[in-house]
């Protein structure tokens, strides 16, 4: 069977594209270039847009009470109005220069659950910290290197993470009343291949769709973590993230990076890329705060 191959649906509008969120009330895709200060928005014109954000965007998740976003910077967590134009500072997670906040995610209790890494991504330079709706913050994670993918199962009753090193994926019970996580054990590897884990999205089966830093593709693993195919992004390496969207969440949107690159290398790195992933992404919780 040929491999699945995703399409670019944009040029090449980030130096580091990563955290897509399809925003279902806009029906537009957002994303942010992680090493600058923005957000961009793919609407379905295929128009992008870029607003400014203060401070390095990290990840950006709808909010459920406010209506707009809340957005990871590179040490805070903001909320924004829904034209992302003003902003007002909701949390401090992080406040080592030399760190920085990554990938992120919203549980079923509405809570924000964002970590970070060290800048030169040395072991256990990053942690994993849950924003309340409160905006109360904890650490869940400590000691953690590259935080990265973070989903749960459409119950509430199962986290997914990834600690881009590790190359695995790891499961965690949660409690759904109140959030806590316990029982970490290996859920799946990825090994065999070329690149690391980096974002994940995961479809209303429970099967997880994993982007492949340095592996040019996003790997699809079924609700038993048993590998089921390989997307290819044809041309690009550094595949960064990956989310459902679409009228129908059938759609897999897939975020590139031209990180560690030179100016004439892979011409497409840095576009959103899409494909018809024949099964539809799960609906993803909002922020409560």
């Amino acid at each position: 069977m040929r491999p699945m191959e995703a399409e670019p649906v944009t040029g090449q509008v980030t130096y580091h594209g990563e955290g897509p969120l399809w925003d279902a009330a806009t029906q537009r895709l957002l994303f942010v270039d992680m090493l600058a200060a923005g957000v961009l928005t793919l609407d379905p014109a295929g128009e992008v847009a870029v607003h400014p954000v203060p401070g390095r965007a990290a990840t950006v998740i709808r909010c459920r009470t406010a209506g707009g976003y809340a957005i990871a910077t590179d040490h805070r967590l903001l909320g924004a109005d829904p034209g992302l134009t003003r902003f007002e500072e909701l949390a401090t997670l992080v406040t080592d220069p030399a760190v920085r906040l990554n990938e992120g995610g919203c549980d079923q209790t509405g809570s924000f659950f964002v970590g970070s890494m060290a800048y030169d991504e040395h072991d256990g330079g990053g942690a994993l910290y849950r924003v309340g709706p409160d905006r109360s913050v904890q650490t869940v994670l400590p000691q953690v290197s590259i935080s990265n993918g973070l989903q749960w199962s459409s119950d509430g009753t199962l986290a997914y993470y990834v600690d881009t090193p590790t190359r695995r994926v790891d499961v965690f019970d949660v409690d759904p009343a109140t959030g806590d996580w316990a029982n970490r054990r290996p859920y799946l590897h990825v090994d065999n291949t070329t690149g690391f884990p980096d974002g994940m999205a995961i479809d209303e089966t429970g099967g997880l769709w994993i982007a492949l830093w340095g592996g040019g593709a996003v790997h699809h693993y079924d609700p038993d973590g048993r590998f089921v195919e390989a997307i290819n992004v044809p041309g690009v390496s550094r595949v960064t993230a990956c989310t459902f969207g679409g009228a129908d969440l059938d759609v897999l949107f897939i975020t590139t990076s031209r990180k560690g690159l030179g100016p004439a290398d892979e011409p497409a790195a840095g576009s959103v890329h899409a494909v018809a992933a024949g099964v539809r992404g799960a609906r993803l919780p909002e922020y409560a705060g």
